[in-house]
C-alpha cells in the first residue's frame, strides 16, 4: 500500500495492484500491442474466465512513497517497429499513472516476450 495523503478526515491508501491495473490498461491502449505478461498460472486462470488485469507487472516503491520503478512484460503485434512501440507505452502508462496518483514514475523497463502474428498472417504462411 502506498500511503499517499493522511489528515483529520483519515488515510488516503492506493493498493500496488491498482498501479499494476493502470500500467496494464495503459499499454494495451497503444497501438501494436497484442498482450500483457508469460505467466503460465495466469494463461490458465484467464481460460477459466478469470480475469487478471495486473499480471505481469512489478512495482518497486521508495520508501517516501512518492516514486515508482515498475517492470512488466508485453508481447507485440507482428509489423510494429518494436523501440517505437515500447517507447509509446512508457510515455502512456507514466503519463497514466502520475495523472491518476499523483506519484511520480522514475522508471518503466519493459521486457518484450513474445511476437503475435494475426490470423491472416498466418493463414497467408500456411498457404505458402
Amino acid at each position: 500500500m502506498i500511503k499517499l495523503k493522511e489528515n483529520t478526515s483519515g488515510v488516503v491508501e492506493i493498493s500496488d495492484e491498482v498501479i499494476a491495473v493502470i500500467a496494464n490498461t495503459s499499454a494495451l491502449e497503444v497501438e501494436g500491442i497484442a498482450g500483457t505478461d508469460n505467466n503460465f498460472a495466469s494463461g490458465i486462470a484467464e481460460i477459466l474466465g478469470k480475469k487478471n488485469y495486473s499480471k505481469g507487472v512489478k512495482i518497486d516503491i521508495d520508501k517516501e512513497n512518492t516514486n515508482i520503478k515498475l517492470a512488466m512484460n508485453l508481447s507485440v503485434k507482428y509489423g510494429y517497429k518494436i523501440p517505437d512501440v515500447i517507447f509509446q507505452v512508457q510515455e502512456k502508462i507514466k503519463s497514466s499513472i502520475e495523472t491518476m496518483t499523483g506519484l511520480r514514475v522514475t522508471q518503466i523497463n519493459i521486457n518484450v516476450y513474445n511476437i503475435v502474428f494475426d490470423k491472416e498472417n498466418n493463414k497467408r504462411n500456411e498457404k505458402k
